[in-house]
């Protein structure tokens, strides 16, 4: 063999090993609709929805979910704040979860949620959790088994750890890489209009801020990038190409951000579960850092609340 074919066979073996892990990444976090239907029965494995779209679960939703409301279970319902730990230890009972269980979330709206509540379970150290590639909208397309009702579980006996800081930002750790007091890259998983300051908000939506635009500094990487026409993310590979042509290369810490940390979580997702990347996720997002007092922004569209 010549030394050409030699040296090309090398760069391909090791182009191979660099891209197993990442592939293994997407086996670890996700699992498809065929293998959740086939594990349906399997005690040793809980699917809990969590749909945002009221009365959705009630309609219909895979046999034997729990239903988990990110309105009311995942967040805290008085402080803006994510889920305390007695709320969230209650949630993880009464889902029939236990320390040696599966968890597969989904859920409406492109599994946006279903992502929140994978960060909100990552928070709190409950291992084992998956998202279902493609949620509940590649689930009911290929016309599979869907129930109307709810069956409760032996309480689950799996117990939460104390959170985890590193997989949350706040609007202080924000400020320090828009400032540049700390490195780190921000990435706005918003749509182009949003980012751009064109419009404050998807239309309809009640969550506002008074100032359009975006984090100075930060990237804009749209979430809907990252994911098929069916809803299920791309390859590793790909998702790696995308970050990059913005910047995004995983060598300094990241934040995702969006309006209220929804649409972000499922961008943390791709990026730390999907990828391996240390990210955080802002929860606070838009609506915290565009209506706080002194907060710097970039508004290239010079939209005015009030004027539009």
């Amino acid at each position: 063999m010549s030394p050409r074919k030699l040296l090309a066979g090398a760069f391909a073996a090791l182009a191979t090993c660099i891209a197993f892990p990442a592939t293994a990444q997407h086996a670890k976090y996700l699992v498809t609709t065929d293998w959740l239907e086939k594990n349906l029965n399997d005690p040793k494995v809980r699917v809990v929805e969590v749909s945002v779209n009221p009365g959705l679960y009630e309609r219909g939703h895979i046999p034997g979910a729990a239903n988990v409301s990110w309105h009311t279970d995942l967040v805290d319902t008085v402080n803006r704040d994510i889920a305390p730990p007695k709320q969230f230890q209650a949630l993880v009972a009464r889902s029939g979860i236990n320390a040696d269980t599966t968890t597969i979330l989904y859920g409406d709206n492109n599994n946006w949620f279903a992502a929140w509540g994978a960060w909100i379970f990552d928070i709190y150290g409950i291992d084992n959790v998956k998202i279902l590639d493609g949620g509940r909208k590649k689930w009911e397309a290929e016309g599979r088994p869907l129930s109307n009702s709810a069956k409760v579980p032996p309480a689950g006996t799996a117990q939460i750890k104390q959170p985890d800081p590193t997989l949350r930002a706040h609007l202080q750790d924000v400020l320090a890489v828009a400032r540049k007091d700390k490195q780190g890259v921000l990435v706005d998983i918003r749509s182009a209009d949003e980012y751009n300051g064109k419009i404050f908000a998807p239309s309809g939506v009640p969550e506002l801020a008074v100032r359009a635009g975006h984090v100075p500094g930060a990237v804009n990487v749209t979430w809907s990038k990252l994911v098929a026409e069916d809803g299920t993310f791309k390859s590793a590979d790909e998702l790696k190409a995308i970050y990059l042509a913005a910047g995004v290369d995983g060598t300094k810490p990241i934040i995702t951000y969006c309006r209220i940390g929804e649409r972000s979580s499922h961008s943390w997702f791709a990026l730390r579960k999907l990828l391996g990347y240390d990210v955080r996720n802002y929860d606070g997002s838009w609506t915290e850092y565009g209506n706080s007092v002194g907060s710097p922004i970039s508004n290239p569209s010079g939209t005015v609340w009030g004027k539009t």
